[in-house]
């Protein structure tokens, strides 16, 4: 195999030594394939099309070569296939033969195959719609082998690069989607696969009811529903209600969207009434009851928070409204702190739990009442202090009035009592001189 080197300016990475003929006629050996051959030995300026349309053929002989073999050959490959008129007519082709698995290779082949479809990716301009089916093949090679490891370093700019192949169609792009939200939950990353499939289900047009309301809409809205219901780790519904194609859910699955609203701004008493309305139905959807009765728990906790304007709840309320009994309250006081719907403190001494900070599951005008009402009672509680302050204010002014004043009586006093003193005795002193005489 001719030697490869690397080269800076895009769009070529990559060249290999020498002219189209003697390369093509290197690949045809080594593949081969005698039908490219015949076509070189017979014309040594035969098109180039016509050539490569032979070798392309012929390649699928690549996953059979030795492992060492495997990356100088698919780089020759690409060279070649790079020199055509419209190279779009082979990448594609070239692309799912290095997505197969090498035969003679089971540890290495996967990564391989992978260097090798990065290199056709890396060789596309950034808004070539080919760039998009290379991307879908390493997508599928990363899933089949388990390489999200691979693919995380780029997930930041995933987002962008579909965006960009706008000429691939809004169905492609949806696709695209979708199989990084598979990549990431096979690996594992619920929370990322969840995302994915939500930028999935925006990409239909709100506009027309057909698309919001097609299969494909809301096939992925049950999954984004029931991914979201199901998550330890996901308690806010207000997203993923916003979205059309999962509003759409109320005509098409009119129980998953009550559920939804359930979840969404109601507590467990709620929930404990669709279960008894609609027996029987979770299990039949394959959705886990105590997983789904815990989440309910947590989230009827948050919103007594919420409603309190005091932000003291006593223990005997929050087992009441978590139907639990009240030696758990605390329990559940920790779980609802570390699911991270409030932030607060229990106090043992007096059976209360301390509300320092909640959040909103929903903030519509119920919750404008409830932060209004709680903005009146902190208005009432500064109101009532700055009277206790100002009503001290005035005792202690007071008293210091009186203080003041008894000063001034003693001092008077004691004044007026020791000017009599000096005067009887002078009388005395004038009276025993009168009988001295």
């Amino acid at each position: 195999m001719a030697a490869t080197k690397k080269q800076n300016p895009q769009p070529q990475l990559l060249f290999v030594d020498g002219s189209f003929e003697e390369l093509a006629g290197e690949m045809a050996d080594y593949l081969k394939a005698e039908d490219a051959k015949q076509l070189l030995a017979k014309d040594d300026q035969a098109p180039k099309d016509e050539v490569l349309a032979k070798l392309v053929a012929a390649a699928q002989g690549l996953n059979s070569i030795p492992e060492k073999e495997f990356t100088a050959a698919s780089n020759l490959l690409i060279h070649l296939v790079l020199q055509a008129s419209d190279p779009k007519k082979y990448l594609q082709a070239i692309c799912g033969i290095f997505a197969k698995p090498l035969a003679n290779s089971p540890v290495h082949g996967p990564g391989l195959s992978l260097n090798a479809l990065t290199t056709v990716f890396n060789l596309l301009d950034h808004e070539d719609p080919v760039r998009a089916r290379v991307f879908m093949e390493i997508l599928k090679s990363v899933k089949a082998h388990g390489m999200y490891e691979s693919l995380r370093p780029y997930m930041d700019k995933v987002p962008s690069w579909i965006e960009s192949w706008d000429d691939v169609g809004e169905d492609y792009q949806r696709k695209l989607y979708e199989e990084v939200a598979e990549v990431a939950l096979d690996a594992g990353e619920q929370e990322q696969g969840y995302e994915y499939i939500l930028k999935a289900l925006r990409s239909f047009d709100a506009d027309e009811k057909g698309d919001i309301t097609s299969e494909d809409a809301q096939r992925l809205s049950l999954r984004a529903v029931k991914m979201a219901l199901l998550s330890s780790n996901h308690f806010l519904f207000q997203d993923l209600r916003a979205i059309p194609s999962v509003q759409a859910l109320g005509d098409t699955h009119p129980v998953y969207a009550q559920l939804l609203d359930i979840f969404a701004e109601q507590d467990l008493e709620d929930y404990n009434d669709f279960n008894e309305e609609h027996e029987g139905w979770v299990e039949q959807q394959k959705l886990d009851h105590e997983k789904l009765h815990r989440k309910m728990r947590l989230l009827t906790f948050a919103s007594l928070a919420a409603a309190t304007p005091s932000r003291e709840i006593e223990y005997a309320r929050i087992a009441k409204a978590l139907q639990v009994p009240q030696e758990e309250v605390e329990r559940w006081a920790i779980d609802v702190i570390r699911a991270g719907l409030l932030e607060g403190k229990l106090s043992q001494q007096r059976s209360m739990f301390l509300v320092h900070k909640v959040t909103y599951r929903v903030f519509g005008g119920k919750q404008y009442q409830e932060l209004a009402s709680r903005v009146d009672h902190w208005r009432t509680t500064l109101n009532n202090v700055l009277g206790v302050l100002r009503q001290e204010q005035a005792n202690a002014k007071a008293q210091k009035e009186r203080e003041i004043q008894d000063l001034e009586r003693k001092m008077t006093n004691a004044g007026v009592s020791g000017s009599g003193g000096q005067g009887g005795g002078r009388r005395q002193q004038r009276e025993r001189t009168d009988n001295d005489d």
